[in-house]
Order: C-alpha cells, then sequence, then structure tokens
C-alpha cells in the first residue's frame, strides 16, 4: 500500500502560478508511475499528468500542457505539479494518484487539495 499527501493548494489570480506536491510513504518501491487529476464543482475527475517512476516518461493533458508540468523526485519519493499560467478553468480539487506495478490503474490516492483561480 501507497499512502500520499497532497500540499501547496491555495487561491491565486488567474495568470499566476502555483505548486503542488505530493509525498508518497509505504510501499515506494511498488510505485510504477504517478499522476496527478482534478475534479471540479460539478464535474468528473479528470486526468491532469502523470510520469513513469523508472524511466521518466511524462504525458500532460491536452488543457494544461504548455502551462503545467510535472516531475518526480525518486529518492523523495515526491511528485511535483508546476502550475503556470492559471485559468479560472483550472479551478478543482487537485487529487494526487499513484499506479503500482502489476496495476492497470491509479490505485492510491491522496485526500485532494484545493486550487482556485480567480479571474
Amino acid at each position: 500500500q501507497v499512502q500520499l499527501v497532497e500540499s501547496g493548494g491555495g487561491l491565486v489570480q488567474a495568470g499566476g502560478s502555483l505548486r503542488l506536491s505530493c509525498a508518497a510513504s509505504g510501499r515506494t518501491f511498488n510505485i510504477a508511475s504517478m499522476g496527478w487529476f482534478r475534479q471540479a464543482p460539478g464535474e468528473e475527475r479528470e486526468f491532469v499528468a502523470r510520469v513513469s517512476w523508472g524511466d521518466y516518461d511524462t504525458y500532460h493533458a491536452d488543457s494544461v500542457k504548455g502551462r503545467f508540468t510535472i516531475s518526480r523526485d525518486k529518492s523523495k519519493s515526491t511528485v511535483t505539479l508546476q502550475m503556470n499560467s492559471l485559468k479560472p478553468e483550472d479551478t478543482a480539487v487537485y487529487y494526487c494518484a499513484a499506479r503500482t506495478v502489476g496495476s492497470g490503474t491509479f490505485n492510491s490516492w491522496g485526500q485532494g487539495t484545493q486550487v482556485t483561480v480567480s479571474s
């Protein structure tokens, strides 16, 4: 089992930046990839970005490409989402997630952190 704790959310004006961090603990040796998802009020949870734990392969959703950057530090078992040029439509609860070896889906989730972008 992997436990995840997010930090770094908050309120920012449109055009501003925020940096989200996620610390993993527990069976971190079993992590295959980590990612970020978000859920706006009344909406379904959507994928934002993910990074492979081994080869650092990254993938970002089209809606955030060029503005958000995911990175990871294996030595600290952390993953970071740098968010620049934020828009009001980026407002959501952001969740960190981990996929363990052998799992086809993300199977560990953090509690979420609120990001609010004012216009």
